[in-house]
């Protein structure tokens, strides 16, 4: 356990202290880029927070604040002046953005740090997405990633409303997107659309930078439960031209990408978010349950054993999740040379990949332990926890985001259990893939003047087919 004491302004803080942080995954610089963060948060992001949730205001003040610190180049390159940090410190900064600060700021820094892996990714030999990450501290340069899509839900690598086609000079790409955090305010978009001569095949995806007065966004829209600073709405890219270099990666990279950074960093962000939300919970369950008190009893509300149980199981809930969480970014350390984008050079190198199956059950974890945590802590802390003074019931709704945003949970735990019982390809991602026992299945439930004109059915459309 740390002997650190976790301080707020000139005071002990009065939440869970360090004995119940995994701080051991962390170094020295990283423990004093923490604490400099947990102060940004107290003095600045915790403020702003009540105000974007109370008004649905995007959270520029909070990306201002961040970049002062240089947190929103935190994994760029030192080269290209950015702290060149790992995906540890990033798990650290998303969690605290979001414990100590800002959910919304969390959530719309998580899909920035998405749009960074993105470019980082296949920007060695490209001059404009070098540009935008030299830049994004100095000029504030909030990113996002804009990969839904209306018609496809949640299983957004799928972009039917989508698409692109060669100019002379560049690109003209089309891009519909039913959920977009930070649309119409990010400064930057990384965009998916199925790839220019598109044939029908869905894995053939290429990935574009478009920026900001190149799209169109509902900005006055979004009226979330939660998250309500995180302005995540529809957002349309309406057959824009844009230079050749505005390519991210070479043609029908999308599928390579989407595996190796977007989901990758998402998922564990994400994680982070609803991670930090979770202890953000209990930090106020334990301020108001040591200070409450029960006159006519003589108890304070931290002195019943129900509400020691609640807290003690959300304490444990969520530290099994930080551990998955903190472990995984650790893991992606070792398996990229701590987070070092010059491997990237080489097309084929995509460690991250191998442990996108992993990635998933983090996300799932951490959503349905945020759910739940939630519940009990506004349990905990009773009738004072259901009012907006307290800031439980922000949190609460905020909370409930994880569960719902895509890939939902639903699809997470059936990817996890398909691909263990099945094997990958039974997760068919491109919808390509034919159930012949289904299909058998069903046929034999036919009588035969059924089965002739399903046979008659499938000759005249295979004829057509071949035309």
């Amino acid at each position: 356990m740390s002997d650190d004491v976790k301080m707020w302004g000139d005071e002990e803080f009065w939440g869970i202290g360090y004995e119940y942080d995994p701080q051991f995954f962390l170094t020295e610089r990283q423990r004093e880029i923490q604490q400099d963060l947990i102060d940004l948060c107290r003095t600045t992001l915790r403020v702003n927070a009540v105000e974007s949730d109370r008004g649905f205001i995007f959270p520029r003040k909070n990306f201002e604040a961040l970049a002062s610190k240089g947190l929103l180049g935190l994994f760029v390159p030192e080269e290209l002046g950015g702290m060149g940090e790992n995906h540890v410190a990033m798990c650290m900064v998303v969690e605290a953005v979001a414990r100590y600060g800002c959910p919304s700021t969390a959530m719309c820094l998580t899909m920035h740090y998405g749009a960074c892996s993105a470019a980082l990714f296949r920007h060695h030999d490209n001059d404009a997405l070098r540009d935008i990450m030299s830049r994004l501290d100095r000029d504030v340069l909030v990113g996002t990633l804009s990969y839904s899509d209306p018609e496809t839900g949640s299983h957004f690598w799928y972009p039917v409303s989508s698409g692109a086609e060669a100019t002379e000079d560049g690109w003209k790409v089309t891009k519909k997107a039913s959920w977009t955090t930070s649309g119409g305010f990010a400064d930057w978009y990384i965009v998916q659309t199925t790839s220019p001569d598109f044939g029908g095949d869905y894995s053939d995806l290429s990935v574009w930078l478009i920026l900001a007065d190149e799209v169109d966004a509902d900005v006055a829209g979004w009226d979330g439960m939660g998250m309500r600073g995180n302005q995540s709405g529809a957002l349309l890219v309406d057959g824009v031209t844009i230079p050749k270099n505005r390519m991210v990666g070479p043609k029908g990279d999308g599928a390579v990408s989407n595996d190796e950074t977007v989901d990758p960093f998402f998922l564990l962000n994400s994680s982070c978010a609803w991670n930090g939300i979770a202890m953000g919970m209990i930090d106020i369950a334990k301020r108001h349950t040591t200070r409450k008190r029960h006159v006519d009893v003589g108890l304070r509300v931290c002195d019943y054993p129900t509400i020691q149980d609640y807290v003690g199981e959300a304490i444990i809930g969520t530290n099994a999740s930080r551990m998955m969480t903190f472990g995984l970014a650790k893991a992606l350390d070792e398996l990229t040379g701590n987070c070092d984008w010059s491997i990237h050079r080489d097309l084929e190198a995509v460690p991250r990949a191998d442990l996108l199956n992993q990635l998933w059950q983090v996300k799932f974890q951490a959503a349905k332990n945020v759910h739940e945590v939630s519940d009990k802590m506004l349990h905990a802390c009773g009738g004072t926890a259901y009012k907006a003074g307290l800031g439980m019931e922000r949190l609460l709704r905020d909370a409930k985001a994880g569960w719902v945003m895509g890939p939902t949970n639903e699809v997470l735990r059936q990817f996890v259990g398909k691909h263990a019982l099945l094997g990958f390809d039974s997760l068919d991602y491109w919808n390509t893939s034919i159930n012949h026992r289904s299909i058998d299945n069903e046929v034999k439930k036919m009588s035969a003047e059924e089965k002739k004109a399903l046979a008659d059915r499938l000759l005249e459309e295979a004829g057509t087919a071949a035309e």
